[in-house]
């Protein structure tokens, strides 16, 4: 009889445990390579049906011989509305668009809401078509600011007022101003000071106007010169020195703005072309191509046209038996004729090189009588002082302004 051995227990026990933890092994792996589920959230928003309308507007500027029924059929309004519009006009507001006037013609999607017919930078016409139709004038409030600027000469009139931050619409004003005194490129010296106090207009944050001079001053070699702006009652707006004299002469000493001269009044010159002496019995003003020509006075156009070296001239007879004469001309004001009457400072022509010239420039001429005089060195005649009823109100306008220059130069001082 063969006999069995007895397995110990102890063996049984760790074979059973190692089958256990193999097993878990398995599953454990078999179940990290099978794909997870992943679960998906969506998130889900009702959209319109339609875009939202967007808003546009078209714009046209009045031109001369418009009618409002066209430009209205142009941008599409309905007739109906047109009709509506016109009817309403009981104050005949309309009537007022003149060329030059913008419109505009305010949309949402197709539908037209408003038309806004834009004068200027604050006067307004607005026209509402949406539900009622209602026409109404607009004005917009508007803050005027006093502003100084000061400075000394260094380089140039232009470039030193601007690097001052002067506007240049102040800087030609204020040459213009006190240009029957002074020639801001010939005259003008290093050291020279200048000073302005001006005034400029806004609304709703934005500049409406270029700005207005309230008072200047110009120290130039040691001279002092003086405009201060009044409103007289029988001049209208004029700039008088501290006498009350008016700062304008009955004409301008130079006819361009920055121009300087080449070539002065000289009875012995050396023709440059020619190559003999001949007389220049005038003033030439170096400048750019087409850069304007004014008018030097009131006056009258005698002449217009060529004449010989000259080239296209324009000759004004003045009062006081004067004339003035402007030479080798590009091109002229195409509106002037002979008997044109024309005002001091408008653009007659533009500067060019027609004629005998050398190069553009300006060749100008002061005539008294027969006599062709130096325009640089000539005497020129005043227009006329503040009003004598009026002398009072000037003097304290002008003390006033005196003391603001004096705070403002002890402040800078400072």
């Amino acid at each position: 009889m063969i006999g069995f051995k007895k397995t110990p227990i102890k063996l049984v026990l760790s074979v059973f445990f190692i089958s256990l933890i193999s097993i878990l092994l398995i599953y454990i792996d078999f179940t990290a390579e099978k794909p997870q589920k992943v679960e998906e959230i969506t998130i889900s928003k009702d959209l319109p049906n339609s875009l939202p309308l967007i808003k546009n507007k078209q714009i046209h500027e009045v031109k001369k011989g418009d009618s409002l029924s066209v430009i209205f059929e142009d941008k599409n309004v309905p007739l109906n509305t047109a009709y509506k519009i016109f009817n309403f006009d009981k104050n005949n507001l309309l009537s007022s668009i003149m060329p030059g006037d913008v419109m505009e013609f305010n949309y949402i999607g197709e539908v037209l809401y408003n038309i806004e017919i834009i004068k200027d930078e604050v006067n307004s016409i607005s026209i509402n078509t949406e539900n009622e139709i209602s026409i109404k004038k607009i004005k917009k409030e508007a803050q005027t600011i006093t502003s100084f600027g000061y400075g000394a000469i260094l380089n140039s009139f232009y470039k030193d007022a601007k690097n001052v931050g002067i506007p240049d619409s102040i800087i030609m004003d204020f040459a213009y101003i006190f240009g029957w005194d002074i020639d801001f490129i010939f005259d003008v010296r290093k050291g020279d000071k200048f000073f302005v106090i001006f005034e400029t207009d806004y609304s709703e944050g934005e500049r409406i106007s270029s700005g207005d001079i309230i008072f200047a001053e110009f120290i130039n070699k040691d001279e002092r010169y003086i405009a201060q702006r009044f409103y007289d009652d029988v001049q209208g707006k004029q700039y008088f020195n501290e006498n009350g004299d008016n700062v304008k002469k009955a004409f301008l000493r130079a006819p361009l703005d920055f121009a300087y001269i080449s070539s002065h009044f000289n009875p012995n010159r050396m023709h440059p072309i020619l190559h003999k002496i001949k007389a220049h019995n005038g003033v030439d003003y170096a400048a750019k191509r087409n850069t304007p020509v004014k008018a030097s006075g009131d006056g009258v156009i005698s002449f217009i046209g060529r004449q010989s070296g000259y080239g296209r001239t324009i000759e004004i007879k003045h009062g006081g038996n004067i004339k003035t004469l402007y030479a080798h001309l590009e091109r002229f004001n195409s509106k002037l004729k002979v008997g044109s009457k024309v005002k001091q400072g408008e653009i007659i022509a533009y500067v060019g090189d027609s004629g005998q010239a050398t190069g553009p420039h300006l060749h100008f001429e002061f005539w008294q009588g027969q006599v062709r005089t130096d325009p640089v060195k000539v005497k020129l005649p005043s227009a006329q002082p503040v009003n004598k009823g009026q002398i009072e109100e000037f003097r304290n306008l002008l003390n006033s302004s005196l003391k603001k220059l004096n705070e403002y130069n002890s402040i800078k001082d400072e």
